[in-house]
């Protein structure tokens, strides 16, 4: 296969990979309160990060916290519907998944305020 052949290939798996992270995105954000929330506590974030007196490493880390926050609500998101089809009914297996998504969620939010935490604490003590 020729070069030019791999490089079409690839670009179009790059544009089908864009177009279904969309379609993903746009159907969580139009069906997930969680997901709306936690976007905006992001852009709250982002906003306060760059009007406080932070470092580049902090602003990093909190931004990056951030996007992992919505990303593990995403993951959970795609959990919980494929439980829900594969399980409707109630069942106590399906509700500990999701539970554990739910504490994944939680756990990657509270990493982002203990970096928040962090550099208020050094913002103020310094």
């Amino acid at each position: 296969m020729s070069i030019a052949k791999i490089i079409e290939r690839e670009q179009t798996r790059m544009k089908n990979r864009v177009v279904w992270s969309l379609a993903g995105w746009r159907d969580a954000w139009a069906t997930e309160a969680s997901l709306r929330m936690w976007t905006t506590m992001n852009v709250l974030s982002v906003s306060a990060m760059f009007a406080l007196p932070l470092s580049g490493v902090e602003r990093m880390i909190i931004m990056a916290l951030g996007v992992l926050v919505l990303a593990m609500e995403l993951a959970n998101t795609g959990l919980e519907r494929v439980i829900d089809l594969i399980s409707p009914e109630e069942n106590q297996l399906a509700r500990r998944a999701k539970d554990c998504g739910s504490a994944a969620v939680a756990l990657t939010a509270i990493s982002a305020g203990v970096a928040w935490g962090w550099a208020i604490w050094r913002m103020l003590a310094g």
